[in-house]
């Protein structure tokens, strides 16, 4: 199965406004199409270190995966993040992150009137 990063971007966002620190992806409850999708990714992201396995298909997010959200979040910023990475022909979850810190740094700067 190919890494969605996008599908990845809707999981940290999903843990983070949920009000239980956990997230579901139990294969046994469901090994749907969607379900193997859920549980993949999130084991990637335990893989990254951005959520942690808690139980069996039970996972809480890190502080690694609240930092990578925090650059991520803003649509402008994802979608220039994306567009960043599309032309290096693919990047890796951190390259990811290093592209979007950028251009938060790039934005604050401008915002801030002060070099980062």
């Amino acid at each position: 199965m190919k890494r969605d990063d996008d599908y990845i971007r809707e999981l940290l966002l999903e843990c983070e406004a949920s009000e239980d620190v956990y997230i579901l992806a139990t294969l046994h409850l469901n090994s749907s199409p969607q379900g193997l999708k859920r549980h993949h990714h999130a084991e990637l992201l335990c893989d990254a270190g951005l959520f942690q396995s808690v139980n069996k298909g039970v996972y809480r997010m890190t502080n690694q995966g609240h930092d990578y959200l925090a650059v991520i979040r803003n649509d402008t910023i994802w979608t220039k993040t994306k567009a960043g990475a599309a032309k290096v022909g693919g990047t890796t979850l951190g390259m990811l992150k290093d592209i979007a810190v950028a251009y938060v740094k790039q934005e604050a700067a401008q915002r801030l009137g002060m070099t980062l």
